[in-house]
């Protein structure tokens, strides 16, 4: 053919349009599993007084950045945690920082969680964080979940990150730890900024 992967891509592209695949989440499974349990129900019960306080529940955007491929894990979560009374918007795989900042402040969230499996995070972070603030939505908390290495942990704190979440955290954990940051650790009827 005498052309790159690139040129065939492009040409394939402009032919056939971008693929775009198409996100879901279900419902109900996450919360018919942990129903009853003293986790999930506290974790229920912050983002219900969240609702209560804000007129809204609490909302994170979900970010798979980079080349990063994974997205099994980052449907499980979101999936989980709209059980546990959150809004959740998922991203696009492959975004750039800038197109997830774009996107997080559009959607007006509380949270960005980096959803990392792909090991650019100690590159995508920091971007990231930038991002918010050039998007004007420098409020908007960081967290960083998925194969994290624990001495990358402090690169991650340093780059903005306000709690990373590695393999094994059961998701109501990572719900009551999202409210925390985002109450400064009350009830839920605090915002960190008050």
């Amino acid at each position: 053919a005498k052309a790159t992967v690139g040129e065939i891509s492009e040409a394939i592209e402009r032919s056939q349009g971008r693929h775009q695949a198409i996100i879901r989440s279900i419902k109900g499974v996450y919360g018919g599993g942990v129903k009853g349990t003293e986790k999930a129900d506290e974790a229920l019960s912050l983002a219900a007084a969240f609702e209560k306080k804000h007129g809204r529940k609490p909302k994170v955007y979900i970010a798979k950045m980079g080349q990063d491929g994974h997205d099994r894990g980052q449907k499980v979560v979101a999936s989980a945690l709209m059980d546990l009374g959150w809004d959740v918007e998922i991203g696009p795989l492959f975004q750039t920082p800038e197109e997830a900042a774009a996107d997080a402040r559009k959607a007006e969230v509380d949270i960005v969680a980096a959803s990392s499996l792909a090991a650019g995070h100690l590159t995508l972070v920091p971007e990231l964080k930038r991002a918010l603030g050039n998007e004007g939505a420098a409020n908007a908390r960081i967290i960083v979940g998925g194969v994290i290495p624990p001495q990358d942990f402090d690169a991650l704190y340093a780059a903005g990150a306000s709690a990373i979440f590695p393999p094994g955290t059961v998701i109501a954990d990572s719900a009551l730890k999202m409210l925390e940051i985002l109450t400064g650790g009350d009830d839920g009827t605090k915002t960190a900024a008050e």
